[in-house]
């Protein structure tokens, strides 16, 4: 079951609420309780004050009897105010159920509670002790007022006070569900934008504009996903575009050479010739093939991990190697330049591996008899390793795309060495340098001014550790 945004917020305003409706309500119920308290007590203080100077002068049965008239006046007909005086001579005690009385709750200050058999409230005292006048004992006086009034209007302040509350947190439901469903309409408007959009809409953007601050955030957020989403799914177009067109034309030399071959009779010579071209068309696919799945793990983070502490110039001179036959071919030299003595914790088949295709793409772009220059930088973090060819130049907007799979600038850049297939790459070589890169926490950087093209690659510069001190010269030449 889906969690509403609306529903957990009005839940939460309910709450809210219910809580300040019931610290509100419990405040006032203490207030009105100590008020309606005091009133009571004010009251009996002022009923005791007024008969205690009458009972104080009265000093003999004569003028007790005023006092017991003045009583039967005071007191009322439904008993909501009663009086009683207790002596320990009978003639001067006054009052109904005075055997009760002794089971009066009272407190120092004289003020108590009376339970009373034929009533169903309590009572309310307050009690006097009056000092002995002439013939007149010590006596005790007591007022006593009904408690039922005070109980009825507590009763009925409650049942409004929970009335209201529970009408009030309605009420605040009901508005914020109202407020929740306007506030959170900028949102459902985004919602539905974003589910417009789709494979054939990637171009398309969240409107930022008639948002609020809060989405505007997330609306960029958003837009900024959508781009890298549609740079992706474009790059992705383009990559199986190009890895059908590259797989196609060795499958389509494969058939056809094979179609040839039987469309009749052929010597062993000639299918042996025709299965060496195969093969030729077999070893590219493969190296296709290969180079993706290696770039399929590069993609997924794969680092490199068999990290070897090794002087740099000395891996790259032992590529140079590989190139020998190569350069003696087209009259090229390789230099090796900069700070050769450099040492990185790298992974020696992957760095030997990006060399190789940094070479292969210098020489594959450069003119008979030139010179290629690798030179090899160290700065504080980093070491930078450069290829650099004279050759023609690669405009700007080629320069950042160098680096994605299968790109290749104007094929006519390819000079001489364009009908020899044994140097012409599938478009992946320097899509893997710049894998390399990232596996080694690094990354690539290419540039082309003044008729010199470089492209290179930085990785980072391990903690100092123990390494060779073999020293190198400024040029190795093969």
């Amino acid at each position: 079951m889906k969690r509403s945004i609306t529903v957990r917020l009005v839940a939460m305003f309910a709450v809210a609420a219910l809580v300040i409706f019931s610290l509100i309500g419990a405040a006032l119920y203490g207030v009105l309780k100590r008020e309606l308290a005091r009133h009571q007590q004010d009251e009996l203080t002022t009923r005791i004050q007024d008969m205690q100077y009458m009972i104080g002068r009265a000093g003999d049965t004569e003028r007790w009897s005023h006092v017991q008239a003045k009583l039967d006046t005071l007191t009322p007909a439904d008993g909501s105010v009663r009086y009683w005086i207790l002596s320990d001579d009978p003639r001067f005690q006054y009052g109904k159920d005075l055997a009760d009385i002794d089971r009066i709750e009272r407190n120092p200050n004289g003020i108590g509670t009376m339970v009373l058999r034929h009533r169903e409230y309590p009572l309310h005292t307050l009690s006097k002790t009056i000092a002995p006048y002439l013939a007149r004992p010590p006596i005790r006086l007591i007022v006593a007022v009904d408690a039922a009034p005070y109980i009825h209007t507590m009763r009925a302040f409650v049942i409004a006070l929970v009335s209201l509350s529970l009408s009030g947190v309605l009420l605040v439901m009901l508005l914020g569900y109202w407020i929740a469903r306007v506030g959170l309409r900028p949102l459902k408007q985004l919602s539905n934008e974003a589910q417009a959009i789709g494979p054939r809409t990637l171009s398309q953007r969240l409107h930022i504009s008639p948002l609020p601050a809060e989405l505007s955030d997330l609306t960029v957020a958003f837009n900024g996903a959508l781009e890298r989403m549609e740079g992706a799914y474009h790059q992705l177009e383009a990559f199986n575009a190009d890895v059908a067109h590259e797989l196609r034309t060795p499958l389509a030399n494969l058939i056809g050479a094979t179609q040839v071959a039987l469309s009749r009779q052929r010597s062993a010579a000639q299918f042996e010739e025709v299965l060496q071209s195969n093969l030729e068309e077999l070893e590219r696919l493969r190296s296709i093939i290969n180079d993706m799945l290696f770039l399929a793990r590069a993609d997924q983070g794969e680092p490199a991990t068999s990290l070897t502490r090794t002087a740099i110039a000395q891996e790259i001179d032992k590529t140079i190697e590989f190139f020998e036959f190569v350069l003696d071919d087209a009259k090229m030299t390789v230099r090796i330049g900069g700070d050769v003595a450099a040492e990185a914790s790298i992974e020696t088949a992957l760095f030997r591996r990006a060399m190789s295709n940094l070479l292969h793409n210098a020489i594959q772009h450069s003119h008979a008899g030139a010179e290629i220059l690798v030179n090899i930088t160290q700065q504080p973090n980093l070491i930078r390793v450069a290829v650099s060819n004279p050759g023609q130049a690669i405009a700007a907007h080629h320069l950042q795309r160098l680096f994605d799979r299968f790109y290749r600038v104007d094929p006519a850049r390819n000079d001489q060495h364009q009908d020899q297939n044994q140097y012409h790459g599938h478009g992946l070589g320097l899509a893997i340098v710049k894998a390399i890169a990232n596996m080694h926490g690094g990354s690539v950087f290419a540039d082309s001014a003044d008729g010199v093209t470089t492209i290179g690659f930085c990785i980072p510069l391990a903690q100092a550790g123990a390494g060779g001190n073999k020293q190198w010269g400024n040029e190795t030449e093969n």
